[in-house]
């Protein structure tokens, strides 16, 4: 199946450079968003198609990319007469690289087949550095015929994609890269304060330990802001609160219990209800000083 035509659904942080790698890559890029203006700005920077509706941005498309913020924001544009659902054409493939729950996923894949259409679940990790320069890491689940197809599409604007087996897995996976940032993050803080008390230089400490085993991306780009008390950037904690509530809604399925990110979680509400809830993930390290103080 030969790709000319793509959608992009969704030009928030994430989307909009991803859109724009795919119209670079050569793909013929149609795009639509909430604010249509945007859209319309997308189309004139790049030289693409705007669409008033996802069902006709996904018209004639062979795939059909979608990041948006949720499980109720993606069923809002797959939905409905205006609906992306609504405008494929048969066989076309819809990408879903929104992070969701795995129930979402497995309810898109049926949805898609009865209509003929194959559907991907594949949320990235790489935030809007990884957006921007092309590098971003996905993860997929799916049919394998289909993300055949897909993935060299997808590696427009990722540099490691992944099968992880059927639809919901790539949500999986996903659930387990959150859990594993909120662990980095919460050690690196309470590592940084030890640091701090101990009049050490971070830079110092940033430089020799990322070499090492406790290397991190988290510790590479985000160390030497969070000793600066810089937060005003980056993934927000009210999007990874949804996140980590996508986990521990996912560990009740398998009857198992979270401990660390259930505390991350309700350290980072103690942070929304102080007014930070925009503030990057890295602003775990004030819950963490309010406790070792």
């Amino acid at each position: 199946m030969e790709i000319t035509n793509v959608s992009f659904i969704g030009l928030g942080v994430m989307g909009y450079p991803m859109a724009r790698h795919l119209q670079n890559a050569g793909y013929s890029t149609t795009v639509y968003n909430r604010t249509e203006a945007k859209a319309k700005q997308w189309a004139a920077e790049y030289k693409g198609q705007s669409a008033s509706t996802p069902r006709e941005a996904s018209e004639g498309s062979d795939i059909v990319f979608v990041c948006v913020g949720n499980d109720d924001d993606v069923r809002s544009v797959i939905y409905g007469d205006d609906g992306i659902l609504a405008g494929l054409k048969p066989g076309a493939i819809l990408v879903d690289n929104t992070t969701t729950s795995a129930t979402l996923a497995i309810e898109l894949a049926k949805a898609c087949e009865v209509q003929g259409n194959h559907f991907i679940d594949a949320p990235v990790s790489g935030g809007q550095a990884g957006a921007e320069n092309g590098v971003l890491t996905v993860m997929c689940g799916g049919n394998e015929d289909a993300f055949d197809i897909a993935k060299p599409v997808i590696q427009s604007f990722a540099k490691a994609i992944t099968l992880l087996g059927e639809n919901g897995q790539g949500q999986r996976c996903k659930m387990a890269n959150q859990i594993c940032i909120a662990g980095v993050l919460k050690g690196l803080s309470e590592a940084l304060i030890l640091a701090e008390k101990a009049n050490l230089d971070i830079d110092l400490v940033v430089e020799t330990l990322k070499h090492g085993a406790a290397g991190s991306w988290q510790m590479e780009n985000r160390a030497s802001t969070m000793a600066q008390d810089k937060f005003d950037f980056g993934f927000a904690i009210d999007w990874m609160r949804k996140d980590l509530g996508i986990c521990l809604d996912e560990a009740k399925v398998h009857d198992i219990k979270l401990p660390l990110t259930e505390e991350v979680d309700q350290e980072y509400q103690n942070l929304q209800e102080q007014g930070l809830g925009r503030m990057d993930t890295s602003v775990l390290i004030k819950a963490i000083k309010q406790k070792t103080n």
